[in-house]
């Protein structure tokens, strides 16, 4: 298993990766599928974009055996100027429970000791036990901020933080 950033040319991958996530996990994201499938490619080019370019937000891609297993963000800081934030963590679900949640992790934890971060969060929906475990293990903990999920307001998403 290798973890690597998305690259610029990789539109059509970053698009696979997320509206898979987005089919099997649909209440751990800020976006529904449906809304993001109908979605034009120019979308997806800019997206790609974003995560790409120096100085902006970076994706991360596992792969196996050539083939796309997971994903994760590395998020600039937008309302908490010091500490950027963990997104978009999904591994597939043949690929789970090998470690490539953790490796993910690494790899965002690196890109924001490089930018001279102390600190890094994430927002993760309330009850959803298996990634709450692996943030835990990973040394997250609860900063007390909570917030209604995006796409069903019924749900609960908490803000937890590390030290790097």
């Amino acid at each position: 298993m290798t973890v690597r950033r998305l690259r610029a040319d990789e539109a059509k991958l970053f698009k696979d990766l997320r509206l898979r996530a987005l089919a099997d996990a649909p209440s751990a994201f800020a976006h529904a599928h449906d809304e993001i499938s109908a979605k034009p490619e120019s979308y997806w080019d800019d997206m790609t974009r974003s995560v790409t370019e120096p100085g902006h937000h970076a994706m991360f891609v596992a792969e196996e055996d050539a083939a796309a297993v997971g994903m994760a963000f590395g998020m600039l800081p937008r309302d908490v100027p010091d500490v950027p934030h963990v997104g978009g963590m999904w591994v597939d679900p043949s690929a789970r429970t090998r470690g490539i949640g953790r490796a993910l992790a690494e790899a965002v934890f690196e890109w924001a000791r490089q930018r001279g971060y102390r600190r890094i969060g994430l927002w993760v929906t309330e009850g959803n036990r298996p990634a709450v475990t692996l943030y835990e293990r990973l040394g997250f903990t609860p900063t007390g901020r909570r917030d209604r999920q995006p796409v069903d307001p019924t749900l609960t998403i908490v803000e937890m933080e590390r030290a790097l």
